[in-house]
């Protein structure tokens, strides 16, 4: 089940809230006595994170759980960068927050408030770190906020309490708020330099692929080596982005204009990177962005613009 994104959280009774992590979306579910690790694109992460397979090993059999990769950073914050680069000196943790099947029965149709009591009387006790459970968080929208500023967290989600799990589905059941603005974008190409100077991203339409910005900002030495090995095999000489050339730079200076694009090389869109910004521009360019981390768990072409309902 997805989250879809929202300016504001709402309140009442009727909604729970839980901090939102940065990390790989997967299931983890025990059949025939076997435990499997699994990405939301259905890749295999048992095999990757062995600790954190372990220590699921007491699992019921048939039974499935959903939750989030995170690892920390050596302040103890969720670090997507440090989990994408898989960095051995940082602690990883699997933060379960639903029970979809209980030895065989599946509770998908139940509420979120059943799912969970479950999950807590029957699954957790059996668990020890690295596996971890994401509590409600009982407070004010607004202190819940200042909080998360204060910690450094992505930011909060809330969920119906009688909300039914719908796989696949982005109901508006279950939402998002990032306290800091950021989403995924495709990137299409980057600016020359050593070895490169900006990357060039966007997002999907029904159009087509669009131009978002570019930004020079994020990278490490070893960053920019290790992105051009993946830009190698998809450079190509046609453009991506339906919308370029623009005709003029723009106030803030993202546009790309003919003169420009001269100094641009372009790439197959087929990685999916995560940035940060302030905000979206009236001509529709971010401001202040930067690059966090390559999402090799996203399809580029579910990439779009993220519109606050």
């Amino acid at each position: 089940m997805l989250l879809l994104r929202t300016e504001k959280l709402p309140e009442g009774n009727d909604w729970i809230r839980e901090l939102k992590f940065d990390g790989y979306r997967a299931i983890a579910f025990k059949t025939d006595g076997k435990l499997y690790l699994r990405s939301r694109n259905d890749n295999d992460f048992t095999e990757r994170y062995p600790s954190i397979a372990k220590a699921l090993a007491p699992i019921p059999d048939e039974t499935v759980v959903d939750g989030e990769v995170v690892a920390f950073d050596e302040s103890g914050k969720p670090s997507f960068n440090a989990l994408q680069n898989n960095a051995a000196e940082s602690p990883l943790e699997f933060i379960v927050f639903d029970l979809l099947v209980l030895e065989g029965q599946d509770l998908r149709k139940e509420p979120l408030s059943r799912r969970r009591k479950l999950l807590e009387e029957r699954v957790l006790a059996k668990f020890s770190p690295p596996i971890r459970y994401s509590p409600m968080l009982e407070a004010s929208l607004t202190d819940l906020i200042h909080a998360v500023k204060e910690q450094g967290f992505e930011g909060l989600v809330a969920k119906r309490r009688d909300s039914v799990y719908e796989s696949g589905e982005r109901s508006g059941a279950w939402l998002k708020m990032r306290v800091n603005q950021g989403q995924e974008f495709v990137i299409g190409g980057y600016t020359v330099g050593n070895p490169f100077d900006a990357l060039i991203f966007g997002y999907h339409t029904d159009e087509g692929l669009m131009y978002a910005g570019r930004t020079r900002n994020g990278f490490t030495p070893r960053g920019r080596a290790d992105l051009m090995k993946r830009f190698t095999p998809l450079r190509t000489d046609r453009c991506p982005f339906i919308n370029l050339p623009e005709k003029k730079a723009g106030r803030w200076g993202a546009g790309l204009t003919a003169k420009k694009m001269v100094d641009c090389r372009w790439l197959k869109p087929k990685l999916v990177g995560e940035f940060e910004f302030v905000e979206w521009t009236p001509d529709n360019h971010l401001r202040h962005s930067k690059f966090i981390a390559l999402r090799d768990d996203r399809d580029p072409m579910d990439v779009r613009r993220e519109t606050p309902i």
